[in-house]
Formats: structure tokens, C-alpha cells, sequence
């Protein structure tokens, strides 16, 4: 079983270690010790808030869900657009995280994409490759 210290627990959730022992305080979190005494967060707990924030954040309800075969939908604003006579590249910054797409000029000019504009990359499993740290 996985288990998170408060501060990486705090960093997967995007709030502070304050917010996630207020969470413990109030028992949306149930924090465990561990030997050498350091308090600690089940992995399954924090996936499941992950989840329940998720749902309710602005992002969610700001945008009209698509019908799409790609399940795996991250919304971000983009921060550069590089374009040639027939590609370009688009950078997303959703989070902590930088997505990058390769995409016709065509597709680029006809989305308006800029730096500052708001665009949600979906991204098919097939082509998805899960790492450890």
C-alpha cells in the first residue's frame, strides 16, 4: 500500500500542508503514523479526494463535456504556439504539468490557438505510457 507524507499528499491535491491537516482536523483525511512518528495519508484516500476535487473544480463545470472516444481530458492555457508552413506545436500548462502537441497549422489557425488561450488536450490510451517515479 502506498502512503503519502502531508507535504506530498498537499502537492498531489494542489493545496497547502495547512489545508490538508485542516482536512485531517475535520476527517475528510485520516492521517496514520508512522514509526519514526511522521504522519502519513493512504494512497487510496488521496486518489479518491483527487477524484472529488476534480469534479468540483471550475474547470469541470466551465466547459461542456464533448462526446469523444478519449477519456483522458486535461484543461490548461496555452503557452506557446510554434508554427511552420504545414505543423505546429502547441504547448499546454495545466497544473504543474506542460503538455505538448503536434498539430496541422490548419487545426492550430482554425482553434485560434494563442499563448493565454484556454484548450483542453484529449489524449487516447492506446498511446499513454505509465511511469514510476
Amino acid at each position: 500500500m502506498t502512503n503519502f507524507t502531508v507535504r506530498e499528499a498537499a502537492a498531489l491535491l494542489a493545496v497547502s500542508d495547512d489545508t490538508v491537516r485542516r482536512w485531517a482536523d475535520s476527517g475528510r483525511l485520516t492521517l496514520n503514523q508512522r514509526e519514526h512518528g511522521a504522519a502519513v495519508i493512504e494512497g487510496a484516500q488521496v486518489a479518491a479526494l483527487a477524484q472529488e476535487l476534480a469534479a468540483d473544480s471550475a474547470l469541470a463545470s466551465a466547459f461542456p463535456q464533448t462526446r469523444a472516444s478519449a477519456r483522458n481530458r486535461i484543461t490548461g492555457v496555452v503557452t506557446k504556439v510554434t508554427k511552420d508552413g504545414i505543423m505546429a506545436q502547441v504547448e499546454l500548462q495545466a497544473g504543474p504539468f506542460r503538455i505538448v502537441s503536434l498539430m496541422s497549422r490548419e487545426a492550430a489557425d482554425e482553434l485560434g490557438l494563442e499563448p493565454g488561450s484556454l484548450a483542453t488536450a484529449s489524449v487516447k490510451a492506446t498511446n499513454v505510457v505509465v511511469e514510476l517515479p
